[in-house]
């Protein structure tokens, strides 16, 4: 039987739709994978403690060991629970103003846009109030202003000191890694209290828990085992 045109043409009809079926199946698991990989970018910007960095670009530990975690402060008898990034203490210099990021993707749970600098009699007596040790409450009023991240796995970020907020950021906002969240200042300090530049600082600290309340990075270690831990945690040269 002779093979009429017109079977031909559906012949050819039905291939072409069979390669665009082909081509459209092609394209949508494409597009699957790419939304895959979005998520998982996504999950990779909110992971924990594995995924921390430190909140200062180019910055390396702090070289002087009263600058790490687990250092003394006579001042309140108690200890640093932090690391305190000052002057070219550093591998950058850490000047007032400069940014601040943040160290792992989370969510803020504290953010003090509207913070309010003590008075001299209220920053003496504070400090005479600490002399034996200082309350949770205390050590908020001495870190100055402050943000707090909430990371994966119960972990928080504090970054104090600061002399500002980036715009917009509150309670309840979702941070990415490496994302600007305030400005370097000295507010909590005496400088502060004379309405300089002076002393610069940030202080930052890795709680596995609540702030003041649970254990934070370097807690019991020596500086050389802080260091060394340190650049694994926050993945250092």
């Amino acid at each position: 039987m002779p093979i009429k045109p017109g079977w031909i043409v559906l012949a050819l009809v039905t291939l072409l739709a069979l390669w665009q079926s082909g081509q459209l199946s092609s394209a949508r698991r494409q597009i699957a994978a790419l939304q895959s990989e979005v998520t998982r970018l996504k999950q990779e910007l909110q992971k924990g403690p594995e995924g921390f960095a430190l909140p200062l670009p180019g910055a390396c530990l702090p070289k002087t060991d009263t600058n790490l975690p687990g250092a003394p402060r006579e001042y309140r008898k108690g200890t640093n629970p932090g690391f305190v990034f000052t002057g070219d203490d550093a591998c950058v210099p850490v000047r007032f103003g400069m940014g601040v990021v943040a160290a792992a993707g989370g969510e803020v749970v504290k953010a003090e846009t509207n913070y309010k600098e003590m008075t001299r009699a209220e920053f003496e007596a504070l400090i005479r109030a600490v002399a034996g040790g200082a309350s949770p409450e205390q050590m908020d009023r001495l870190r100055g202003r402050e943000i707090w991240i909430r990371h994966a796995e119960g972990y928080t970020t504090v970054y104090a000191h600061l002399s500002g907020v980036a715009p917009g950021l509150k309670v309840g906002s979702k941070v990415y890694k490496g994302q600007w969240i305030g400005r370097v200042g000295n507010s909590g300090t005496e400088a502060a209290l004379r309405g300089t530049g002076e002393g610069a600082r940030l202080l930052f600290e890795l709680w596995d828990g609540e702030p003041d309340k649970d254990r934070y990075f370097g807690q019991g270690l020596t500086p050389e085992a802080i260091r060394a831990r340190g650049k694994l945690e926050f993945g250092l040269p």
